[in-house]
């Protein structure tokens, strides 16, 4: 017996109104008849068919697809959540003296030439640790202050080893600008790394993943990060000229430790990427938000948790997680390592070598001591018993 497919629908407030979305898989019977319910819209944000919500839709809808697909309708009456309110940006409790300190040590990075994100991040470091200690004279900071700060707010806020490491960096920038203090940065240490596996999906969960992405420019956005290894600000700053379509080629211009490389524009994706094209007809960026502004990080990392969701994708899925996945296929598929981290853009090789702790067709290929050992009790006279584990239980 052939399963129907199935429709899932949802409340949600789109264009100023409740609406009934029907999300679904490409079928063009369903199009068909999804263009023949009355008061239908298509949405190209949301990627599907929608009606207002009201009884006489609903049950239109159960009409129309009787025989045809099965209506999921279970997420259609869940209680909505309330929005939370907007937080508040906190007022830092800070000296005028410190307040100079503070955008003078900015300055001081900006001409250190850092990047913008460094930049941001040294700065309100620092700034947490003057506000900590507003109330003294800062040139009698020295290391078991910095040491209490970690203690007091590091610990207290469940602060992740690498950001503990920025933050050592961070003051040892501040030690060099402010050498009145008495931090003495040779003697800061940064705590060691965390050695934690990155998460990859398998390559089925990938094309199930571009699959239920039924919004094209969603889709596009999809296979190009995961084609091609892309870092999120990568694919925002990605510029039209960049993109060269005949060479099958992309420049990734002053990404990460200012570098510039080439990647390869996969095959499968052209035609795509032509259909992107034509149907957004973008000016100036690869990815564009509305009237033409630029597309946010944000944007790419909820529609990718909606499709994981949507796949039945376990694993928290973002756009590193498809740039990590990129990397492990390509090992597993036979790239040579100094390749890899080349096309990834990793100053040093022990970046990339992460993968090979997750590629580890070596590892895998090995038998376990328990297979092995039921395959050679098969071929004694014991095995006659024909042992499984799955029964034999005696309670």
């Amino acid at each position: 017996m052939k399963a129907f497919p199935v429709i899932t629908l949802e409340n949600k407030k789109h264009r100023g109104s409740n609406q009934i979305l029907m999300y679904f898989d490409y079928d063009p019977e369903l199009i068909a008849i999804a263009r023949k319910l009355p008061e239908r819209k298509w949405s190209q944000s949301q990627g599907c068919w929608y009606v207002p919500n009201n009884p006489k839709n609903l049950k239109g809808i159960f009409a129309a697809f009787k025989g045809k697909a099965f209506v999921d309708s279970s997420k259609l009456f869940k209680k909505t959540e309330l929005p939370k309110p907007a937080k508040q940006k906190r007022t830092r409790r800070l000296s005028k003296p410190h307040k100079t300190l503070l955008n003078n040590f900015y300055i001081y990075l900006k001409g250190k030439r850092y990047s913008q994100s460094t930049i941001d991040t040294y700065t309100y470091f620092i700034a947490d640790l003057v506000e900590f200690y507003n109330d003294s004279d800062l040139k009698k900071l020295n290391n078991r202050s910095v040491d209490r700060f970690v203690e007091t707010v590091f610990i207290d806020k469940h602060y992740s080893i690498s950001t503990h490491r920025q933050f050592i960096s961070a003051v040892k920038q501040f030690a060099n600008f402010f050498p009145e203090c008495q931090i003495e940065n040779l003697e800061l240490r940064r705590p060691k790394k965390s050695r934690k596996l990155p998460t990859v999906l398998s390559q089925e969960e990938a094309i199930d993943l571009l699959r239920v992405a039924t919004n094209l420019k969603h889709r596009a956005i999809i296979a190009l990060i995961y084609s091609a290894g892309l870092r999120i600000s990568e694919l925002i700053n990605l510029e039209l000229k960049d993109i060269n379509i005949d060479r099958q080629q992309l420049v990734i211009k002053n990404s990460k430790g200012r570098k510039d490389r080439y990647v390869v524009l996969a095959k499968s994706f052209l035609p795509l990427l032509k259909n992107y094209f034509m149907t957004y007809q973008p000016k100036q960026f690869f990815v564009e938000g509305a009237k033409g502004k630029p597309y946010t990080a944000g944007s790419v990392r909820k529609f990718l948790y909606k499709y994981a969701k949507r796949a039945n994708i376990q694993k928290k899925v973002t756009p590193h997680t498809l740039r990590h996945s990129y990397a492990t296929h390509l090992l597993e598929n036979g790239v040579d390592l100094r390749y890899i981290q080349e096309l990834l853009g990793h100053a040093k090789p022990e970046t990339t070598m992460i993968y090979t702790h997750v590629a580890r067709k070596d590892l895998l290929d090995i038998q376990s001591p328990l297979d092995s050992t039921l395959i050679q009790l098969s071929k004694t006279e014991k095995g006659s018993q024909k042992f499984l584990l799955s029964r034999n239980f005696t309670g």
